[in-house]
């Protein structure tokens, strides 16, 4: 594997926007850490508009700086978790942050106190449109914003209670190693987080098998470890949870998002009622791979030999270009700047963030970080996070500072409308029998991955949490046997489940921001709706999802969603998406039959 400085220039992101180098980073950190002061001398004056206004101003702008220094320094610990120094600053930065987030707790605390005629007049001053959302989630958290005291107790915490999601992070790209997957020839393959997904797609049976052994073995050869770390961020989940006076854990996450509890329960309600869907589609894809029988370790198995995408990262780019190109020309041209203006880390290197992710902060270019290899499964992550990243372009371009950030409710979303109007084009364009199985199979992969895996990640986390709330008792075994039967009941007694199986859980870096998670889910079945609307020419369908991707958090995710098409409170926008899928796989039946 190639170290940092190995990899072309022209394939790695330029951060000079966020800042020129780690040393001038730091030195604007102390600079603004000294206007801490002027933000504590509001305090106990938040009691006329003048005030109140002067302070949140003030807040902001130290929040954006903040927020630019603090992405500035964990991409530099992305891109190589080896690099020391940028490993110092980045705590630094991220202790300078929960510094002042202790300091501001004051302010909701005060502005909290006021009446609600209050609120709602500073809610509708026009004079300061930028504060509207912000005064309406106070009044919405009222019930669970605690006492000044309380609230700065609880603010100090969290530099010592969230870390749970850094330890697994540094283990995951810096410490974990894999033992080499053998082929059934007996001749050893390179396993990491890159090239895995090369392996699980071989057509050797036997290194398939042998690549998803080794990878989870290799957390369950830590999993005391891992499970003791996983233990603590569920129980600091559920202890915040119950001090703001929230029912569960969930109930909080979903309420400081403005999202349904309904959805959430709807969600895990529907895969399942719908779990023979894709044991058919298991079922079609073993007479499609001439198995007899069929295992886990064949669901990333390439449907068609003879058809294998090997692209380069411009070709790629290339065809997200051309499979975008219903969303009109100003997107096409931010594709060409995301390319050249360097937005994107290209390439895998040592030290690496493992997989793929698009970040940005306000006021600057967003970011993709992908680790690209020639093959379909990079293709789509690339739509998928410049899906992300036009998100957060366009909404940071359109909302103030205050209202540019958009929920993880609707984060999937942009994404997904890429990659199925990547999976739309080419499926369309496919000139053999072979390609558009190909391509059948991707798009029931993707629903597999992000519908019916994310449902039951969804599914096994709702069971950690509320199984810690309702004894307080939680370990690996607990966790390890309610996975491993988890599995069993989503693949059904048709697929073969291995025991290793069961220590896959602890390898989800997701996990660590519990209950995100079921938002691939209901994001893929919102894309689903939109692309085909947009792909269709359906009228109306590409403006309104541009208002949709330039709204940020103005609106409630649901009302969002409403915005561009998309009611995620009808049981009907669940069952377009599965009889949808159905169709795909009758046609591909009747193509495996002719």
């Amino acid at each position: 594997m190639k170290k940092r400085e190995e990899i072309e220039e022209k394939y790695k992101w330029d951060l000079s926007e966020y800042s020129e180098s780690l040393e001038a980073c730091e030195k604007e950190l102390k600079e603004i850490e000294q206007r801490f002061e002027e933000i504590t001398a509001f305090e106990n004056k938040l009691n006329s508009d003048e005030n109140i206004y002067a302070c949140l101003k003030l807040e902001s702008e130290i929040s954006e700086v903040l927020s630019r220094l603090y992405v500035y320094s964990s991409l530099r610990v992305k891109e190589n978790a080896k690099d020391s120094k940028a490993v110092e600053l980045s705590e630094k930065v991220g202790s300078v942050c929960v510094k002042f987030s202790t300091l501001t707790t004051f302010i909701s605390v005060e502005i909290g106190e006021l009446s609600n005629e209050k609120l709602k007049e500073l809610e509708n001053n026009s004079a300061y449109p930028q504060f509207r959302t912000y005064f309406k989630s106070i009044l919405r958290q009222k019930a669970h914003i605690l006492s000044k005291k309380e609230e700065k107790l609880l603010s100090q915490m969290g530099e010592f209670t969230g870390g749970f999601s850094d330890v697994f992070d540094m283990f995951d790209n810096a410490d974990v190693k894999f033992k080499d997957a053998v082929d059934s020839k007996g001749k050893p393959h390179k396993l990491t987080h890159a090239t895995y997904s090369l392996l699980v797609e071989s057509p050797d049976r036997e290194l398939r098998k042998n690549a998803i052994i080794n990878m989870n073995s290799a957390y369950g050869d830590y999993n005391n470890t891992l499970a003791t770390n996983y233990i603590g961020d569920v129980k600091v989940g559920v202890y915040f949870a119950k001090v703001r006076n929230y029912p569960s854990a969930l109930s909080a996450s979903i309420y400081n998002e403005e999202a349904s509890e309904e959805v959430y329960k709807t969600l895990i309600e529907g895969v399942n009622n719908n779990l023979g869907v894709f044991h058919k589609y298991f079922d079609i894809k073993r007479r499609q791979l001439g198995l007899k029988n069929f295992a886990i370790y064949d669901i990333y198995a390439k449907t068609c030999e003879d058809f294998d995408m090997k692209l380069s990262y411009e070709e790629a780019l290339e065809l997200v270009k051309q499979a975008c190109s219903p969303l009109g020309e100003e997107y096409i041209k931010l594709l060409d700047r995301a390319k050249n203006e360097r937005w994107i880390d290209v390439y895998e290197n040592e030290g690496k963030d493992s997989g793929a992710f698009s970040w940005g902060s306000y006021g600057v270019h967003p970011v993709v970080l992908t680790n690209f290899v020639s093959n379909c499964n990079s293709l789509f992550t690339l739509a998928h996070e410049l899906g992300h990243c036009m998100h957060t372009y366009y909404s940071n371009k359109n909302q103030p500072y205050e209202d540019a950030g958009y929920t993880i409710f609707v984060a999937e979303v942009a994404s997904n409308v890429n990659e199925m109007l990547m999976l739309l084009y080419l499926s369309n364009k496919a000139k053999t029998k072979e390609e558009k199985i190909y391509y059948y199979d991707y798009l029931l992969s993707m629903f597999r991955g992000s519908v019916f895996r994310q449902t039951m990640f969804s599914e096994f986390e709702y069971f950690a949490h509320d199984t810690y709330e309702k004894t307080s008792a939680l370990s690996k075994d607990i966790l390890n046997n309610y996975y491993l039967e988890l599995n069993k009941r989503y693949f059904g007694k048709a697929v073969e489940v291995l025991d290793e199986i069961k220590y896959e859980w602890s390898r989800i870096p997701h996990f660590y921001s519990s209950f995100y998670v079921y938002k691939y889910a209901t994001g893929l079945i919102s894309a689903m709706v939109i692309a085909r609307n947009i792909f269709a020419g359906k009228e109306g369908a590409k403006e309104n999802y541009f208002k949709f991707l330039s709204s940020g958090s103005s609106l409630p995710p649901v009302e969002l969603l409403k915005m561009a098409g998309v009611n995620l409170e009808d049981k009907a926008t669940f069952d377009e998406a599965f009889s949808f899928i159905n169709s795909i796989l009758d046609d591909w039946n009747r193509l495996l039959e002719e």
